[in-house]
């Protein structure tokens, strides 16, 4: 899967373009995806994810950066060997781009606006 393009609330990936948040997986796009807390990334939110054991997890924190990582997600990726990247939303989808072609199981969620 590649990232066509991104701009606030909107992002185009293998041509289709979604308006919502989104988890990319290798072979799928999850456009359904929501977290508990809006603005907080928690591991209930990346229970799929998680279970398919991703060596990266790209998260884009929207287009400003607001949405936040809980501590625990971050030290749950230290302890299990996943590499994890969080960045305002359009960094994200650079490093993504960049990564899907090194790196075998690079998975990314994506919030698409603030």
């Amino acid at each position: 899967m590649k990232i066509d393009s991104y701009s606030f609330g909107n992002i185009k990936i293998d041509g289709t373009d979604y308006r919502s948040d989104v988890i990319i997986y290798p072979d799928r796009v999850d456009d359904k995806w929501w977290r508990k807390e809006g603005h907080l990334l928690q591991m209930d939110d990346l229970a799929e994810v998680f279970g398919l054991k991703p060596e990266t997890l790209i998260v884009g924190l929207g287009q400003p950066g607001l949405m936040e990582v809980d501590p625990y997600l971050v030290e749950y990726c230290k302890k299990n060997e996943v590499e994890l990247i969080a960045l305002p939303t359009a960094d994200a989808v650079s490093k993504y781009n960049q990564l899907i072609r090194k790196k075998p199981l690079v998975i990314a969620a994506l919030h698409l606006t603030c």
